[in-house]
């Protein structure tokens, strides 16, 4: 486990990214509002994207998640990987789901971009860095084990590797 990590007083990991390392796929300058994502169809509004009925006449635009599925380029890995995982596939899938729907409720940019399985592991991967952290976090929290969260030193990435 990450040393400082505390059920208490749990730690901002995504703070400890330095300034320089913001997420390439967001938009440098604000969008035309309104635009679509001809893809998912999230709606571009007051400055965020958001799930809103498709306005008329809005621009098209992909938004930063459908590009980073598009180009196989993922924010997030996580690695479940023991005897347990394999015991407990199932629950470990919902779990990582059911976490990747409470932050898409609020943050719609953030998704689960695919899930493999083999054996005793399990590895996702997402399209931001803060749900792969709190997948790794909420499969510790329900299940302990040992869990290591790694920014990477020059990139907007996180690898996040859990075993029991």
């Amino acid at each position: 486990m990450k040393k400082g990590f505390s059920h208490d007083q749990p730690q901002r990991f995504d703070r400890q990214l330095a300034e320089e390392h913001k997420d390439p796929y967001r938009p440098k300058t604000k969008l035309p509002e309104p635009t679509v994502c001809p893809q998912c169809a999230l709606v571009y509004h007051d400055g965020h994207w958001q799930r809103s009925a498709r306005p008329d006449g809005a621009h098209e635009s992909t938004c930063p998640a459908c590009r980073r599925s598009n180009d196989r380029f993922p924010a997030g890995y996580v690695t479940l990987e023991s005897e347990f995982v394999n015991q407990h596939r199932d629950e470990l899938l919902k779990l990582a789901r059911t976490t990747e729907e409470r932050e898409r409720d609020q943050h719609p940019l953030q998704r689960i971009m695919e899930i493999r399985e083999d054996g005793n592991k399990i590895d996702i991967t997402t399209t931001d860095i803060h749900v792969a952290r709190r997948i790794g976090e909420a499969v510790h929290s329900a299940y302990e084990g040992n869990l290591e969260i790694k920014y990477g030193p020059e990139d907007y990435v996180v690898r996040i590797n859990w075993s029991r």
